[in-house]
């Protein structure tokens, strides 16, 4: 079968199910009679834009972030609000501590705010690193920020 209707799959399993591996994705797929390798999976999340978030049933989930355009959408509010647990800044530098596994979720919603003071974000496990134009900017960005997980 071809790779757009196992990527269809992939989302439909994913906004049904709480899936924490690529290995249960797999089984899942497999069921659905897609023969599939975990590599195949993993070029597929790659592909998808798919990031782990705190999942209901499961520690961890797939999630699918909807990009439709620069717009910043409910779902990636809601996850960024969900995951941060707190935001600090010092001198041009701010940090967001996040829940495990979710920084790169974080990194990705800053990102996509386009904010012009921010020239960088590095984001890990669960922190995101952003630096600003100025110590000023910072407080201001942090500031902005901080409305989104109120």
């Amino acid at each position: 079968m071809h790779r757009n209707a196992r990527q269809a799959a992939i989302l439909d399993i994913i906004s049904k199910m709480d899936v924490e591996t690529q290995e249960e994705l797999c089984a899942e797929l497999s069921k659905l009679n897609f023969n599939v390798t975990q590599a195949t999976i993993s070029r597929d999340i790659k592909d998808l834009h798919l990031y782990k978030v705190a999942g209901t049933t499961k520690k961890y989930k797939y999630a699918y972030i909807e990009n439709d355009g620069d717009a910043v959408t409910n779902k990636m509010r809601n996850l960024f609000r969900e995951c941060v647990q707190n935001i600090n800044y010092a001198n041009n530098i701010i940090v967001i501590k996040t829940l495990r596994g979710n920084g790169s979720t974080a990194g990705t919603f800053v990102d996509s705010l386009q904010y012009l003071e921010i020239i960088g974000t590095v984001a890990g496990d669960d922190t995101v690193l952003i630096v600003v134009d100025s110590n000023e900017d910072a407080a201001e960005v942090a500031d902005r920020l901080k409305e989104y997980i109120k």
